[in-house]
């Protein structure tokens, strides 16, 4: 990490003194002058010697792999620049703090005596950064004569990040040169082998690292006959090293409760208890469990999961991935399928088709002799061909080429026979801006799913990324997986912009072996306790209601950390806060010390206990990022201040406190929060007291909200029957900013609905109305020209009857020509609407003539509605290329196939489904 510590140091002692030289030179004592003009020297001084040494870095990095001496060297250079970081934290948090006390003390007789006290002590607290500064430049001059030994050579990296090609994704999914195991392994998975029928029955996939056992079992995994083969519950669970026996029940537990009823308390941390659950969940069933990458040789701690497991049905499989022959013996496995080492030619396939996939044929040919040597040094590794061939896809000219055939890295001898040298090779390639990011991904465990949202937020909060560049952290995240760095991208079920991935565990091998001791896991179920001293990012594991280790509060240094506890407030450099909120029933307020801490995100295995937010949460001034991860129920609670976190980019929820609260955060505390982006979702507004508390929450001004839910929840409502007028007004009063994409009201009282501003919203493209008790008529949301998804419901909806007022055609407007109602509309859906029972649709064909309906809609559903008679047959007219009517009963004895009366309406449509039944095209109907 020695470039990115470097280049981080470097950006921020340039603008270290400037600041304070303009914000505050006015105002002090000709003594406190000096002092910063000191400071201002020896900053100066520092950040000349870092661009020195920066010259050096990126030779020296290389050559770290193969010299222990150079690698202590780089170790020493890290410790330095995190120990400038900490002074420049110090100081930073000083001035807050100072900042806080005068925001805070009250216009009382000792106020100017309070305010020498602070100057003097300002004065000695820059005096001794002076003296700290000075110590780390004698301590760098140092290790600058100590590098002169290494004869490094200078160069000049590229920090620039290249944007990724706009088709950066080549198709790789064929598995070369595996058919025939991947055969065998199927044939055995489904009972076809010749192997004596076991319970548990194991089959174990044995290989080094990265010749793809993982791969060829999750082709087995999704096999199609292999889903076929009526196994009754499926689960995969990494287990790796060391072997966990806690966290390994847990995860067979939560993987079979996945797709299965008996659900149950899964948060015991009781052994047998565990063991009685997995029992109980496969007891004469018949299932398929992978465990992958498994390392234990200790027969011991495997027994009780096959004890537990041989309760399964017979035709039960379990497959086994290992780097290791013995633990299939142990494991006791039936079956044993070595997985040997791909062909040449095979790894020629794989490197060939990503390093050519966007040449011509005359530059194939003028790179294919150096190509087949560069694919040889993959040993027949295939995780070695995809990265080489990622690596090599963006390198143009030959000399590019030789020049990676050439490197001193194929020399770096591994336990994994040289995989490393593909791996280095490719991130030594990385910008220097992008190493930093990979490498801070050696916190996590391995296996570990990372989201986008999660681990851009990281980055930020440590100063990889700015706060403002999330264009720049998806180059990124793109860039690592075209590199084959990340792998097993996919989309989040809950939030289509979220993606998931995973790092392989030989890659995440190589980030831990140059990370160092900077990113630590400690699992809280063993022994292990490592040296902390030089932590910087702490990710641990503990079990429920476990005690945290003390040795945590010693690692004063740590930028991240994701657990909790009173004695927080010691780390003073932390940016980034990950928090499971069964640690504590409140989080504590020491909390509020943190005066650097960026990003706090509070996650939550239920919500029961965990109510309300510290109330000096107002202190953290640089916070940017509040996350709540789980649903939270409507009585959590925001403390008064809320609105000082002027710094916010990301909010999620936000909590109206009650009337009666004497501390309550007011709905006009998001006044100032105007740098807020993404998606609001603010909680409780039937607390709001009047209209004026909705306008001053000016929500219009907050012009990077793209999504915003309204929920109309509060205190004691039902008895309030000012409510509903009051729901009106506060609606009105909440104008979103005009490039809202996606709007949800929830539980709003009035009975009626279309605020002004619904007009303006131009760019508003999703809207969902949802319990909305006393709505008496549906707005004209056909007037809405750019909306393209729509839901309505759940049952407290009044009303009757559905108009021609919901398409918001009124008499003036038919005389103005064609009118297009929902132009731009393709997904509709009604649910639990129980007292819904006519949708009038337009009359006569003269009208019809001049009015187009819906015209891009592709998706209408029908889900419980009950009374529902009819459907205006202006639906059908359109584009419809889905239909589905579920727990309506007059409807789909209305629409069923051939005896339905209105069956020809819409039999035209591809994909029709009645009450979970599909009907195709064909005739033949497919329950789903």
């Amino acid at each position: 990490m020695a470039w990115a510590l470097v280049s981080t140091i470097v950006d921020q002692l340039g603008s270290l003194i400037a600041s304070e030289l303009k914000d505050r030179l006015g105002s002090l004592l000709p003594s406190e002058v000096a002092s910063i003009v000191n400071v201002k020297e020896e900053v100066e001084k520092l950040e000349r010697k870092f661009h020195e040494i920066q010259a050096k870095l990126n030779d020296a990095e290389e050559r770290q792999v193969k010299e222990e001496a150079v690698r202590l060297w780089l170790e020493k250079l890290n410790n330095v620049s995190y120990e400038m970081g900490d002074v420049l934290d110090e100081w930073n948090t000083a001035k807050i703090k100072a900042d806080i006390e005068k925001k805070e003390e009250a216009e009382a007789s000792t106020a100017k005596r309070r305010k020498v006290l602070s100057l003097v002590s300002t004065f000695f607290q820059r005096r001794d950064i002076a003296l700290k500064i000075k110590e780390i430049t004698e301590k760098l001059d140092e290790i600058d004569r100590e590098g002169d030994m290494y004869q490094f050579a200078l160069t000049r990296v590229n920090e620039k990040v290249m944007r990724p090609l706009t088709d950066s994704h080549v198709d790789v999914s064929s598995i070369f040169g595996r058919d025939e195991v991947k055969g065998d392994l199927v044939n055995s998975l489904l009972g076809r082998g010749n192997e004596e029928e076991r319970s548990p029955h194991v089959i174990s996939l044995a290989g080094m690292g990265g010749v793809g056992k993982t791969t060829l079992a999750q082709l087995a995994y999704n096999d199609s006959e292999v889903n076929s083969a009526h196994f009754e519950i499926k689960g995969w669970v990494c287990v790796s090293n060391p072997f966990n026996k806690f966290m390994v029940a847990k995860e067979i537990i939560q993987a079979f409760e996945d797709n299965d009823s008996k659900k149950g308390d899964s948060n015991t941390t009781h052994w047998p208890s565990l063991m009685d659950k997995i029992r109980e969940l496969v007891r004469g069933r018949k299932l398929f469990l992978v465990l992958d990458d498994v390392w234990t040789e200790d027969s011991t701690l495997w027994e009780p999961f096959r004890l537990a497991l041989q309760n399964a049905a017979q035709g039960s499989r379990i497959l086994v991935t290992t780097r290791n022959n013995r633990v299939a013996q142990v494991m006791g496995s039936a079956k044993m399928i070595n997985l040997e080492e791909l062909s040449d030619d095979d790894c020629w396939s794989i490197f060939s088709t990503i390093a050519f996939s966007d040449r011509d044929s005359e530059q194939r040919k003028d790179l294919e002799e150096i190509g087949r040597k560069i694919s040889d040094k993959c040993k027949g590794l295939p995780l070695a061909a995809r990265t080489l061939g990622s690596l090599m896809r963006f390198k143009s000219r030959k000399e590019q080429w030789e020049k990676v055939f050439c490197s001193r890295l194929w020399e770096f001898k591994d336990v994994e026979r040289g995989l490393f040298a593909p791996l280095l090779l490719s991130y030594y390639d990385l910008p220097s801006p992008l190493r930093r990011c990979f490498l801070y991904c050696a916190l996590f465990p391995k296996d570990y799913d990372f989201s986008d949202e999660d681990l851009v937020s990281m980055w930020m909060a440590q100063g990889y990324i700015k706060s403002n560049a999330r264009s720049v952290a998806s180059d990124y995240l793109e860039i690592l997986f075209i590199r084959s760095l990340f792998q097993d991208f996919r989309g989040d079920v809950y939030d289509e912009n979220i993606r998931g991935f995973k790092m392989h565990d030989i890659v995440h091998d190589l980030a831990q072996f140059m990370a160092k001791n900077e990113c630590i896991t400690i699992n809280g179920y063993e022994e292990y306790r490592p040296n902390l001293q030089n932590a910087r990012h702490l990710y641990l594991e503990i079990p429920q209601n476990a005690q945290i280790p003390e040795s945590i509060y010693n690692a004063k240094n740590l930028r991240t950390l994701i657990v909790v506890s009173d004695e927080i407030e010691d780390l003073m450099h932390l940016r980034y806060l990950k928090i499971p909120t069964w640690l504590e029933n409140e989080l504590p307020e020491t909390i509020c010390n943190l005066c650097n801490l960026q990003f706090l995100n509070i996650t939550s295995n239920h919500s029961a206990g965990f109510k309300k937010l510290p109330q000096g949460m107002s202190k953290l001034i640089n916070l940017k990022r509040l996350i709540f991860k789980e649903p939270l129920e409507y009585l959590f609670e925001f403390p008064r201040g809320t609105g000082r976190l002027s710094s916010l980019t990301k909010l999620g929820h936000f909590f109206v406190g009650g009337k009666d609260d004497s501390q309550r955060c007011g709905l006009g505390e998001l006044k100032d929060l105007n740098h807020l982006q993404g998606t609001l979702k603010i909680c409780r507004l039937g607390n709001v007291v009047d209209v004026c508390e909705a306008k001053n929450a000016e929500l219009n001004k907050k012009i990077g909200l793209r999504d915003l839910y309204l929920y109309f929840s509060g205190e004691n409502v039902e008895n309030d029957g000012g409510r509903m007028e009051t729901d009106v007004s506060v609606l009105n009063a909440l104008e979103p900013p005009p490039g809202l994409e996606k709007l949800e009201i929830d539980s709003y009282r009035g009975t009626t609905m279309f605020p002004n501003w619904m007009m303006s919203l131009a760019k508003l493209k999703r809207l969902s109305l949802s319990n909305c008790e006393n709505l008496e008529r549906i707005p004209p949301l056909g007037k809405l020209q750019f909306l393209e998804h729509l839901i309505i419901g759940a049952h407290a909806f009044p009303f009757k009857k559905l108009g021609v007022e919901f398409l918001g055609i009124e008499s003036e407007n038919k005389k103005d020509g064609i009118i297009k109602i929902f132009p731009n509309l393709k997904t509709l859906r009604f649910f639990l609407l129980l007292k819904w029972e006519e949708w009038i649709g337009i009359e006569g064909q003269e009208e019809e003539d001049c009015i187009i309906i819906m015209p891009c809609l592709q998706k209408l559903q029908i889900w419980t509605c009950p009374k529902l008679k009819s459907l205006p047959d202006f639906l059908f007219k359109t584009s419809l290329q889905e239909f589905e009517v579920s727990g309506s009963p007059i409807l789909c004895k209305r629409y069923q196939r051939g005896t339905g009366e209105d069956w020809a309406k819409i039999s035209h449509i591809p994909n029709i489904r009645i009450d979970g039944i599909e009907v195709q095209r064909d005739g033949q109907e497919v329950i789903r």
